[in-house]
């Protein structure tokens, strides 16, 4: 059994007069310690189905487990305890929370769970010493660079060890430098934390810091070389 496994999933949206199908019968495995890198244009479904694995939307047909959970079966309540333990969301923008310093923006999903203040500040602590920001956590987001407040954000993301993280565009806003820092720092999360990263970009120096690349679009998941071209 995989870890992630998609299946026939079909998700559609309505927008004005019109429906939308991003996604249209997928099927799809990722495995235990993948970093999986989807690709495609925008409006493709990528982010619809990050939201999917992570949780957050549910599938209109199909079946979404994580981690040998059915996801699809579970209800609101459950799946939202279920997601606090299991999933970091890293998004394009950072979203911190600019009155909180990096210290407290990365605590934040831990008063989600049963934990006393001691072992919330060790995580916390941990967390910011994997992203090479332990000197910052007293900053608050203004006194931060771009990268590095994406960085708190990967932190804030890791904070609960959760086995799965989503990265939806991470380094869409950043310069070429930052970019690949936040690039490299996933990769690192992979090889040394044993994550599964599951991220959809259309950075294409992604590709070279995933262990399987695939392209999504008008809901067909076509498999990429790491050169980024796709595979007959």
């Amino acid at each position: 059994m995989a870890f992630i496994e998609l299946r026939n999933i079909t998700k559609s949206y309505t927008k004005g007069e019109h429906v939308v199908t991003p996604l249209l019968d997928v099927t799809l495995d990722v495995e235990r310690g993948e970093l999986f890198v989807l690709l495609g244009p925008s409006g493709s479904g990528k982010t619809t189905l990050l939201n999917l694995l992570a949780a957050v939307d549910r599938a209109d047909a199909g079946e979404v487990s994580v981690g040998g959970r059915p996801l699809s079966q579970m209800r609101s309540g459950a799946l939202a305890d279920w997601r606090a333990e299991n999933v970091g969301y890293v998004f394009q923008q950072a979203n911190l929370v600019p009155v909180l310093t990096a210290y407290e923006n990365v605590e934040l999903p831990l008063w989600l769970l049963p934990l006393k203040a001691a072992q919330r500040a060790k995580r916390v602590e941990v967390a910011l010493q994997a992203v090479g920001l332990s000197d910052r956590a007293a900053h608050y987001p203004r006194q931060l660079s771009g990268g590095q407040e994406q960085r708190v954000a990967i932190a804030r993301a890791i904070v609960a060890d959760p086995p799965l993280l989503v990265a939806d565009e991470p380094t869409g806003n950043l310069d070429h430098e930052s970019a690949e820092g936040i690039l490299v720092l996933l990769d690192r999360l992979n090889r040394e934390l044993g994550k599964t990263i599951v991220m959809v970009t259309h950075d294409p120096r992604a590709a070279k810091h995933a262990t399987r690349l695939m392209h999504l679009d008008k809901g067909k998941l076509e498999a990429m070389s790491t050169a980024g071209k796709v595979l007959a």
